[in-house]
């Protein structure tokens, strides 16, 4: 859907070559992975972990929680993470450099998925591309830090969807009717919608997952992923706000991506658009202001596109990498 309302699909040219990252490589001293190596040898994703987190979704299981029984494992928070950076990472360096993560930053435990979709956005709006690019450098950074944090427990990319799956939540949100095609490539207002539907749902999985981590060092690593996470956010919300102040159809398309959100994800209404033309909701928080949480199997029902447990779907065709892959019932 174009800022006028047509719904043309755009292909541009694609330019090869990954974003420079600002300063060097953004990855921690070597003091902090001398920490983070120690935590992991705490709390890996090995067999024996994985015996003892034999159903993730079952929360009175036993099993499936850590050795203070307060929930999964480090380890295995931190690749559910990965999985969805793995996610945010494709789609950001696609829309800005026509191109993915290479080959190596892929690797890992589990089946290694192919990405389908994706192509160079032809950004007509210099502001929006230059923190596209921003957001895309802050994906790829985030996927070299936890790879390098898991080491040899790292998860391998699983198989993503940026082409059927952006037209599937298009079409379910009734931002498209159906037998059209949503292209989140094709301009700025469809990249932003399509990032509102990432940016919203990484900021709450984080502040879901952020109790359940045991190591302080992990904990505080969550901390700073959050806060770049709130930061992209409301960016890209800000973003929208803007496009709204032009078009005023806009508040009404990005309601409807909030509200389909929060069909899929469980009985309490919590997902909020970003207001109207009248009045701002830029910052979507609770009655206290502060940002709400999804629990993994809330996440799951969103990005699988499917309201009933499942573990697979949506953007991960093949389900996620690890442990935590099953989702939740919305009406549970």
């Amino acid at each position: 859907m174009s800022a006028d309302g047509s719904s043309a699909r755009h292909t541009g040219d694609i330019s090869m070559g990954y974003p420079a990252c600002r300063g060097s490589e953004r990855g921690p001293t070597s003091m902090v992975k001398k920490f983070i190596k120690e935590a992991v040898s705490r709390s890996a994703e090995s067999d024996d972990d994985r015996r003892k987190l034999a159903s993730m979704t079952d929360p009175t299981n036993p099993a499936a929680r850590s050795p203070d029984g307060s929930g999964p494992s480090d380890a295995t928070i931190l690749n559910f993470a990965l999985n969805l950076e793995y996610l945010e990472a494709e789609f950001y360096l696609r829309a800005t450099t026509g191109q993915g993560l290479p080959d190596e930053m892929t690797t890992g435990t589990g089946t290694r998925g192919e990405v389908t979709g994706g192509g160079m956005v032809n950004f007509s709006n210099s502001v929006v591309r230059k923190f596209a690019r921003e957001i895309a450098s802050d994906e790829r950074q985030h996927v070299a830090f936890l790879r390098s944090a898991l080491g040899e427990h790292a998860v391998s990319r699983p198989a993503i969807s940026l082409d059927t799956s952006f037209t599937a939540a298009a079409t379910a949100a009734g931002l498209i009717k159906s037998g059209e095609m949503f292209d989140p490539y094709a301009n700025d207002l469809n990249f932003l919608f399509a990032a509102f539907l990432f940016e919203d749902v990484g900021v709450s999985a984080f502040k879901g997952a952020a109790p359940l981590l045991s190591n302080k060092t992990y904990l505080d690593a969550a901390a700073g992923l959050l806060a770049t996470e709130a930061y992209h956010a409301g960016i890209v919300r800000s973003a929208l706000y803007n496009e709204g102040m032009i078009d005023d159809a806009v508040f009404a398309g990005v309601q409807k991506l909030s509200d389909a959100r929060n069909s899929l994800d469980g009985p309490v209404d919590d997902d909020q658009g970003i207001g109207t033309s009248a009045e701002a909701n830029l910052i979507p928080t609770d009655a206290n202001g502060i940002a709400y949480g999804r629990s993994a199997q809330s996440v799951l029902n969103i990005v699988y596109l499917n309201a009933s447990p499942a573990n697979s779907g949506g953007f991960y065709p093949s389900g996620l990498n690890g442990d935590i892959a099953m989702s939740g019932g919305a009406a549970s």
